[in-house]
């Protein structure tokens, strides 16, 4: 029992610091790198105009991940596996870069997490049309789209072009305001290094 105790009174005391830990700061070349990546990236998205990006080949290997993973819970949750892998696995990191404070670390998953909400949104607006081509771990005789399945089930699914539409602006707003922090935690993080460089330097010049 008092071990437990003394754990949980150890749990908490880290959890109170936890707001005062500072972010890892980004060099100032590496800044300029990840937003050299970023600039290319979301140039590279804005011309493909909605179809498929090369980085949708990793996020389809978790979506029928997803599947087989919640499958063993239901055929519901199987249906939504897909979508809830594919968001679930970029969240997660950006989780745990958040708790280490690693800024690159958690601007880059939370940027590729917004990205998947692209992915979903192409998708969710073929629900009507159903002309993507699709993909199954299953039999291939019995490929179901998902969104086509889902939308009918929420009587929804003459909506599918407009939920897509809401689900691919908040991705696109997610993306730029991951990678606004991090010009922003570059920029803080530099204005304090000069801060403490000028700061050494008058006392240096003190002893002098």
């Amino acid at each position: 029992m008092p071990t437990i105790m003394a754990g949980g009174r150890f749990m908490f005391e880290n959890w109170a610091v936890f707001p005062d830990t500072e972010w890892r700061p980004v060099p100032r070349w590496a800044l300029v790198a990840w937003l050299t990546f970023y600039a290319l990236f979301l140039g590279y998205v804005f011309h493909r105009h909605g179809d498929f990006l090369f980085i949708d080949l990793a996020n389809l290997v978790v979506h029928e991940g997803g599947h087989l993973l919640f499958g063993w819970f239901g055929p519901t949750l199987g249906l939504w596996g897909g979508t809830l892998l594919q968001w679930l696995v970029p969240f997660l990191l950006a989780a745990y870069f958040f708790t280490q404070r690693q800024t690159s670390g958690f601007a880059f998953c939370s940027f590729f997490f917004f990205e998947n909400w692209l992915y979903t949104a192409t998708y969710m607006a073929d629900a009507r049309a159903m002309v993507l081509p699709l993909v199954t771990t299953g039999d291939p005789d019995h490929v179901e789209h998902d969104w086509n399945t889902i939308f009918s089930s929420l009587g929804v699914l003459q909506y599918d072009t407009t939920i897509a539409g809401v689900i691919r602006f908040l991705g696109w707003c997610g993306m730029i305001a991951s990678v606004v922090w991090l010009v922003w935690r570059g920029w803080k993080a530099q204005s304090s290094l000069d801060a403490e460089g000028r700061r050494f330097q008058a006392f240096l010049g003190k002893g002098n």
